[in-house]
């Protein structure tokens, strides 16, 4: 007669959950050695949830330094009865997480309304300058009316021809003294027009 061996069941094993609910909460005590198998169970947890709200691998892995050393710092909070360690830190990196893409939305804002600001500044800026110009234009050319017509002819060729004294005297056909004397006594009257000091 054959005899039959009884066959050991397995072996009760703690389930994985349960096992990290448990390793964080023996670190709870400050215990820095504690810590590093919670680490390890915990921060791609931590990672995947702020990946998946930030889609940048960079500051998800910042997010979760800043969850990691949270949870190092406040696992005597975790309460095993209300969840599992693992939904505990998906829970808090998916808040840092959120809260650093409102950050960044915030510093974004801020930077696009100095960026208007700066903008609207010097487009006020181009336009002041521009109605001064234009202003100081209708000015000269009110003056330059109030000239003789001598010497608005010889101070018009001179001014806005870009020419020298010999120059305007050989196109007016006019003795160099006599275009000297046009176009000093010219700029002088401009001046007192303008309100300008004389030199």
């Amino acid at each position: 007669m054959r005899q039959t061996r009884a066959v050991a069941s397995p072996p009760t094993r703690t389930s994985s959950h349960n096992a990290v609910n448990a390793l964080l909460v023996a670190c709870a005590d400050g215990d820095p050695a504690s810590f590093t198998p919670v680490y390890d169970a915990l921060s791609p947890v931590a990672y995947g949830a702020s990946l998946g709200v930030l889609r940048d691998p960079d500051h998800a892995a910042e997010v979760t330094q800043e969850v990691m050393v949270e949870v190092w710092q406040t696992a005597a909070r975790f309460d095993p009865s209300r969840g599992s360690a693992r939904t505990w830190v998906a829970t808090l990196a998916r808040r840092r997480a959120v809260d650093r893409v409102r950050s960044e939305q915030s510093r974004r804002d801020r930077d696009q309304r100095d960026t208007d600001l700066r903008t609207n500044e010097a487009q006020r800026d181009t336009v002041v300058e521009d109605v001064e110009r234009r202003l100081e234009g209708s000015a000269v050319r009110r003056c330059i009316e109030g000239l003789t017509p001598t010497q608005r002819e010889a101070v018009v060729v001179a001014y806005y021809g870009g020419l020298t004294y010999r120059e305007v005297a050989e196109q007016l056909d006019k003795a160099l003294p006599t275009v000297k004397s046009r176009i000093r006594d010219g700029l002088n009257r401009l001046r007192d027009c303008l309100g300008v000091r004389h030199v």
